[in-house]
């Protein structure tokens, strides 16, 4: 897997200067664009668009600092149809403009060509397992929330107190499947950088319908991987998603699929077990 992921890489490199297609690049990787993105974001951190972007404008520096060309023509070689559009972009990035950039010399930015390696540590074994089932609906509520990668997530906190304890236990009284209680669904993620958005939603996995105070989200049948862990809350849950996409995902032959992701934590002060649901496909 990592062997193909690198070629992709190098596909990337060869067509800078051109259009980086990520179906093609995924095609290459041996897997969906969907788990692509979802891999490389785990495995570099950040989004496979923005590497794309930083290594054009890696290659667009050096350009600028060399003199040779004119800077509309090393922006419209680069993929900007104006000066503007390439200023506010290299700017980002450097912290400088072009035109500074030239005339004062300045010390710039380099994104640095991406090659993964597998590093095996052996000092610990992850519990999962696989599980068919057929479409099912979970029954509670949901809304919109902004990533954070460490931490409490403050608008999940402030969400899941604006439904209320009353109502939460009225949720867990309506639960009659796998995995039972209450659990977590993400889904719909924008992206993977701190405060990009995704949907979230709160409630019990059931067949019973809906109180006229809560929703229903409709969950197609999908193959899941399943992943247990205990430990520190929340450190343990952020990891268990970092290691699933950074280890499990690249030592075996599932890989993820568009849906919605399950988790179900039992809290006891300080500690948390977490059961995370992942959609698959071998």
């Amino acid at each position: 897997m990592l062997e193909r992921l690198n070629q992709a890489m190098a596909h990337i490199e060869d067509n800078l200067d051109g259009e980086v297609d990520v179906r093609h690049l995924a095609r290459i990787a041996g897997t969906s664009e969907y788990h692509l993105r979802r891999l490389f974001s785990a495995l570099a951190g950040i989004p496979l668009s923005e590497y794309v972007r930083r290594r054009r404008l890696t290659k667009a520096a050096s350009e600028v600092l060399s003199g040779h060309d004119s800077l509309l023509d090393i922006a419209i070689r680069w993929g900007y149809g104006s000066n503007e559009a390439f200023a506010r972009a290299f700017r980002a990035m450097h912290g400088v403009g072009p035109q500074e950039a030239r005339t004062e010399r300045r010390s710039l930015q380099s994104q640095q060509i991406l090659t993964f390696k597998l590093i095996v540590e052996g000092s610990s074994s992850m519990e999962y397992r696989i599980v068919e089932k057929k479409a099912f609906q979970v029954v509670g509520r949901g809304t919109r929330v902004p990533l954070v990668h460490l931490g409490m997530n403050p608008a999940i906190v402030e969400f899941i107190r604006g439904i209320g304890m009353p109502t939460l236990e009225r949720m867990k009284e309506l639960s009659d499947g796998e995995p039972g209680g209450l659990v977590a669904l993400t889904f719909n993620q924008e992206g993977v950088e701190e405060g990009d958005h995704l949907d979230y939603f709160h409630g019990v996995v059931t067949n019973e319908e809906a109180p006229s105070d809560m929703e229903t989200l409709d969950v197609p049948e999908h193959t899941w991987a399943v992943f247990k862990a205990e430990g520190p809350y929340p450190e343990t849950i952020q990891h268990m998603w970092r290691d699933v996409y950074t280890q499990w995902f690249p030592s075996n032959s599932y890989e993820s699929v568009e849906g919605p992701s399950m988790l179900h934590t039992q809290i006891e002060g300080d500690t948390a077990k977490a059961e995370l649901w992942i959609p698959v496909t071998s």
